[in-house]
């Protein structure tokens, strides 16, 4: 019997340039990204997304959306796991963390990372193409499997597609 698995990947929000000195780890969320985080971890809890597990990059930017997205979807913020394998990598790599590490009683997973690695993941399963994740997009992602190890680039779905953008009015200049 086959049930449903679901990861949400959620791009961090958008960081701050403002202080050269810091490391790429180090770079907080600019004003936009503080306002976002909030903002759509509480889109995910009016859509009634529950999650079992959150995993984040260590990056600075990344665990500061994690958190801002825990607090409004009410997650407790220790269920949030640093997993420093998922700062930098490709979308190849993201595949083989959920496919070995990922525990078969999680059903729904959300994971904080960076682009590129979201966007190509993301494209695997998107018909057509997203050109872009923007900074704190999210793409929810169905597999119809028993085990995390059995999702590959073939067998899933995306459910939903969000990002600030969508909900916040466009300036004209």
């Amino acid at each position: 019997m086959q049930t449903t698995k679901t990861l949400i990947v959620v791009r961090h929000a958008k960081s701050s340039w403002k202080y050269p000195a810091l490391s790429d780890l180090e770079r907080p969320l600019n004003k936009r990204g503080k306002r976002d985080a909030p903002f759509m971890g509480e889109l995910m809890y009016q859509k009634d997304i529950k999650v079992d597990v959150m995993i984040s990059s260590p990056a600075q930017r990344t665990l500061s959306t994690a958190l801002a997205f825990a607090e409004a979807m009410q997650h407790p913020t220790e269920k949030i796991v640093l997993a420093p394998e998922i700062y930098e990598v490709m979308a190849d790599t993201i595949l083989e963390i959920i496919q070995s590490r990922f525990n078969d009683s999680w059903q729904q997973v959300m994971l904080f990372g960076h682009n590129y690695a979201c966007t190509d993941f993301a494209n695997w399963y998107a018909k057509p193409a997203i050109d872009n994740v923007p900074t704190c997009g999210i793409v929810a992602i169905d597999y119809s499997i028993e085990k995390w190890s059995m999702a590959d680039k073939n067998n899933g779905s995306i459910r939903f597609f969000e990002y600030p953008k969508l909900y916040t009015k466009k300036k004209l200049y």
